[in-house]
């Protein structure tokens, strides 16, 4: 596996850049990765992040923009503003997850 440095530390990353051990994640190196993709992190930004690691932690896999929306309130346009283009991809990427099941 690759290892990068962000946030001043090394972490294991997959061919695609996505951590490959969710443990190594903490709001500093989301804060990195988020900047790394040109997003600024709002409090809109955290509610997100915060309830993908939390539904990983309960299901053990990357929630869908689906599920994001009906479980965690937020609505899919909103997610689209905040996380442009590819939100589910770039959501999991910044929260240290792996990519969601069906993302391309």
């Amino acid at each position: 596996m690759p290892v990068t440095t962000l946030a001043g530390r090394p972490i294991q990353v997959n061919d695609e850049g996505f951590l490959t051990d969710p443990t190594e994640w903490d709001e500093d190196l989301g804060t990195a990765l988020a900047s790394a993709i040109g997003i600024t992190l709002s409090d809109e930004h955290w509610k997100a992040i915060h309830f993908l690691r939390d539904d990983f932690a309960e299901k053990g896999e990357t929630a869908t923009l689906r599920r994001i929306s009906t479980k965690g309130g937020i609505p899919v346009k909103q997610l689209f503003a905040l996380f442009p283009q590819k939100p589910a991809k770039k959501m999991a990427y910044v929260a240290g997850l792996p990519k969601p099941h069906g993302c391309v």
